[in-house]
């Protein structure tokens, strides 16, 4: 047999506990894969925490290998870094990302387990999952060259756009946040920093990441006649009110969403969701993304560590996890 693993549960909302879990024998088609790094992201993971999904969205923010349900006790998680030490031969051995939760080892389906390019470090490669989000976003934005965008919200998925836009010819991109210690982060993506009130407006496309009514108020002021706000945000149980009075109408506005759960309608014909993580790793070669990466913590200190990312005591853009192995 394969014996036990150790996993992160949440217990109950803002209790988190690791339990003992028995793992399957690997299927002919299936991988056992050893945990190197997982990452918190202090969005949805924290919102999950706190008991804050609403019951209307259980279905709908399930993770793909998530156990239990809402509010708890469930096992949820999305960004996993492992090693392969069983399956077909040629992932044994490989470095690979997976949408699963914190645990020690765990098995999968072979297809689930993408591998992380060799040039890009394991400890790095937890960022895929929010890379891939902001893949998805700027497939439902399709900037253009030249374009003025500003990236309300600071956090991993506002950052993670922002890198990925600092990319495009022309373009200027402005981080807006309220916290100025996140002009350090966008400097090391290249891309300029404001706080709300400095940001300079005129802009033809805003991303809103910030999860705050204040912040999707300032996007919608920061636009240009027939501007566009691509919304990021995941509010939970939050009603949150919209200036759609004074100009809204007049201005011509557009206010969208963009979720990851489905492949962009601009790319769903000729995309699939492992061909878009398989590009989120690819991107992640630049070095300048390590400025995502927060903090770090053990394994063994998940329990500790989440109520205080989840309080923003720990105010962490992608919070890494490391394990050592089975006994940390």
């Amino acid at each position: 047999m394969t014996g036990t693993a150790r996993a992160f549960w949440l217990d109950s909302p803002g209790r988190g506990v690791i339990r003992e879990v028995r793992l399957p024998e690997p299927g002919p088609d299936e991988v056992l894969v050893r945990t190197l790094f997982s990452g918190v992201s202090r969005g949805t993971e924290t919102l999950v925490f706190g008991g804050r999904v609403p019951e209307s969205q259980y279905g709908t923010m399930r993770a793909p290998f998530q156990e239990g349900d809402f509010p708890g006790p469930v096992k949820y998680g999305y960004l996993n870094v492992g090693v392969v030490e069983a399956g077909p031969g040629d992932l044994v051995g490989r470095t690979v990302f997976c949408l699963y939760p914190h645990q020690t080892r765990y098995v999968v389906p072979a297809a689930a387990a993408i591998p992380v390019p060799p040039d890009v470090p394991a400890g790095r490669a937890v960022l895929a999952g929010t890379v891939e989000t902001a893949v998805n976003a700027l497939w439902d934005a399709a900037p253009l060259v030249g374009d003025r965008i500003a990236v309300v919200g600071g956090g991993m998925v506002g950052c993670s756009v922002a890198a990925l836009l600092a990319r495009f010819p022309g373009v200027r991109v402005q981080l807006v946040d309220a916290d100025p210690d996140r002009a350090e982060v966008a400097d090391a993506l290249g891309v300029g920093f404001a706080s709300p009130a400095d940001a300079l407006g005129g802009l033809d496309l805003v991303v809103h990441a910030s999860a705050s009514e204040e912040g999707l108020a300032r996007s919608m002021e920061l636009l240009r006649p027939e501007g566009t706000v691509l919304e990021l945000s995941w509010y939970g149980d939050r009603r949150v009110a919209l200036p759609l009075g004074e100009a809204f109408h007049s201005r011509r506005l557009t206010l969208r969403s963009s979720q990851v759960g489905t492949v962009s309608p601009a790319r769903a014909a000729t995309r699939t969701y492992a061909d878009r993580l398989a590009l989120a790793l690819d991107l992640l070669t630049d070095p300048a993304l390590d400025a995502l990466v927060t903090g770090e913590s053990s394994f063994g200190e998940l329990p500790d560590i989440m109520p205080e990312l989840a309080s923003g005591e720990i105010p962490a853009l992608c919070h890494r996890i490391r394990y050592a192995g089975d006994d940390d």
